[in-house]
């Protein structure tokens, strides 16, 4: 039995003839009472009498109506919820993101992605590593994920897409104690309490590789977000590192924002799961990928 056979006898029902029911539907009368005769042999009950050119319901016919129509309606709604998904009518897009690539690019990101499907919905999953957002892609608990990472990125369980470079800068107080008219090194940070971000950050494994190569830095606060380390900045409590993409945001609040020489460099990348992606996932990185071509 399928939905056809089941849009054929409700036509049969309907129109009272077989006669104007193929006629509705387009078909040849003898389609149709093929069809009907099909249906009939599957079920191994009569659904109508025919009496000459005449035709009557029998109740095993009067029992079947009101559960085909309920299934011919269930099926249009469910073709109904696949179109509007499908079409991008309606949805939720979920993105683990680290925080740095969240504010840059992935804020523009999701503006591009909405002005073309703006009834879709997308939640950000704050993430503190690359590691663990490639860990939510592979495991499915999430489709997509934004990292940052000290090269570019490969993770055979996943598929990488390379988007940009961020350069690092030093963020210190307003009144900080490195020169405002030239670039940093690491090196001149000696002696100064840091704010450092996670281990597995690109962020603290800068700061970790001073230590290993003797340079004394404090650690004096370790925060996983990024608005609440630069405003432990902006309190005088250390210097941090954070990509250029917080350096606007940074100079507007007060604080000194100044250049790493030589520069370092956090990579930022696109990940997907290998599987089919849902058409909000296929969307966002048709979306993305086109425009950084295109921009290219």
């Amino acid at each position: 039995m399928d939905a056809r056979q089941l849009e054929y006898f409700l036509a049969v029902v309907d129109h009272g003839s077989f006669n104007r029911a193929a006629t509705s539907l387009h078909l040849a009368q003898p389609s149709l009472s093929q069809a009907i005769r099909n249906l009939e042999r599957e079920l191994d009950t009569l659904l109508f009498h025919r009496i000459g050119r005449r035709i009557e319901l029998t109740e095993s016919g009067r029992a079947m109506i009101e559960p085909a129509r309920q299934v011919l309606r269930d099926m249009e709604t469910a073709r109904a919820m696949v179109e509007s998904v499908k079409g991008l009518h309606t949805g939720r897009l979920e993105i683990a993101s680290m925080p740095s690539p969240a504010v840059q690019p992935l804020s523009a990101m999701i503006g591009a992605y909405q002005q073309r499907h703006p009834a879709m919905q997308v939640d950000v999953r704050a993430v503190p590593t690359a590691d663990a957002v490639v860990e939510h892609v592979r495991t499915g608990a999430v489709e997509i994920g934004l990292a940052g990472t000290a090269t570019e990125l490969y993770s055979p369980g996943v598929e990488v897409h390379a988007i940009e470079r961020q350069r690092f800068v030093v963020v210190s107080p307003p009144d900080g104690p490195l020169p405002a008219d030239r670039p940093v090194a690491l090196e001149d940070l000696a002696g100064l309490t840091a704010i450092v971000a996670p281990r597995g950050t690109r962020a603290r494994q800068l700061f970790d590789e001073l230590q290993e190569r003797g340079v004394p830095v404090r650690y004096g606060v370790e925060a996983g977000h990024r608005e609440a380390i630069l405003s432990l900045v902006l309190q005088g409590t250390g210097i941090a590192l954070l990509t250029e993409a917080w350096a606007g945001l940074a100079r507007s609040a007060g604080a000194r924002v100044l250049v790493l020489e030589p520069p370092e460099y956090l990579h930022v990348s696109l990940v997907s799961r290998r599987a089919p992606l849902t058409p909000g996932a296929q969307a966002f990185l048709d979306c993305i990928l086109h425009v950084e071509k295109r921009g290219h």
